[in-house]
């Protein structure tokens, strides 16, 4: 079951809080150590600091034995304004000495591709995604962007194109009117939530095009088996969603399955989902979320939960 689970990055990006180099690197061995051969950053993640520490770990292991995506669209910049000392504002706890600047272009994509492999200090990657696109314009981002990543597709010098993003709508449009191989979707279907299911994933399965869901416990709703502390899309939590993760987290008890596996396996159990991808910087996490993937699960929980209709 670890080839349908990635390791995301941010989180060794200094995600919310600073890691050091050996944290960082430990959670990798141990990713590595459970037959994780599936990685994925971004320049976004504490400003290269993710794909910096990343790329020391992979370099470090034979190049055909791991895939390894990265994104574009933000270029990483020398900071010339007003400074505050950290990137905290954007979630990573990273000195503010850079900042991102949105370029889709096809000049913009080929140097923020160049610029992630000197950090990365590796000589390709296998997967492309336009990163948010939603977030600075989505129309001009999907009409530059994805013909330019065609364009570096078409040259050689990515195996895979696609789009990250945490917006259904935008995913549908980009599958659309885009030749894309693969959609990375945040948060959007999930154990907890699964407006992907209506238009995008039967789309994606129509035209081939691969599904990695990212996000699946909802900034944190779904991780525990006990109710704990947690944001939801950076933000406050709805007292309904919190009531709903209480619900899930009573029919799993009841079938003896925490609720993380439950979330962590729910996403795959779609024709068109190919992998989970979940990050941490904590080895314990690491752990429990390799454990979580050979948790064996009844379908009885799933039949339980379409019964009371906490998922369709």
């Amino acid at each position: 079951m670890t080839d349908r689970l990635g390791f995301g990055a941010a989180s060794i990006g200094n995600l919310y809080r600073e890691v050091s180099d050996d944290d960082a690197r430990a959670v990798l061995e141990e990713a590595w150590a459970g037959g994780m051969r599936s990685y994925d950053t971004a320049p976004h993640y504490g400003l290269g600091l993710s794909e910096r520490r990343l790329g020391a770990f992979l370099a470090q292991r034979p190049r055909e034995s791991f895939r390894l995506s990265t994104k574009v669209g933000r270029l990483i910049v020398p900071n010339d304004g007003p400074r505050r000392g950290t990137d905290e504002e954007n979630g990573f706890v990273v000195p503010d000495d850079h900042v991102r600047r949105w370029d889709p272009s096809l000049d913009g994509i080929r140097r923020s591709l160049d610029a992630s492999l000197e950090r990365l200090g590796l000589d390709r990657v296998d997967t492309l995604f336009l990163h948010d696109p939603d977030v600075y314009g989505l129309d001009e981002g999907l009409r530059q962007g994805l013909p330019a990543l065609a364009r570096l597709r078409e040259a050689g010098l990515v195996d895979e194109i696609g789009v990250g993003v945490n917006s259904v709508e935008a995913a549908v449009r980009a599958v659309r009117e885009g030749d894309l191989d693969v959609v990375m979707i945040a948060g959007r279907y999930t154990l907890l939530e699964q407006p992907a299911a209506g238009e995008l994933l039967p789309l994606c399965r129509e035209r081939g095009v691969r599904v990695l869901a990212v996000a699946v416990f909802n900034s944190g709703l779904l991780a525990s088996d006990t109710p704990a502390t947690a944001h939801y899309n950076y933000g406050a939590v709805p007292p309904e969603l919190v009531e709903r993760t209480e619900r899930l987290r009573e029919v799993c008890a009841r079938f003896g399955v925490p609720l993380p596996a439950a979330a962590i396996q729910y996403p795959l159990r779609h024709p068109a989902v190919d992998q989970v991808v979940v990050g941490t910087a904590r080895t314990s996490s690491l752990r429990a979320n390799l454990r979580h993937m050979t948790t064996e699960i009844p379908d009885g929980l799933w039949e339980a939960l379409r019964a009371e209709l906490l998922i369709p």
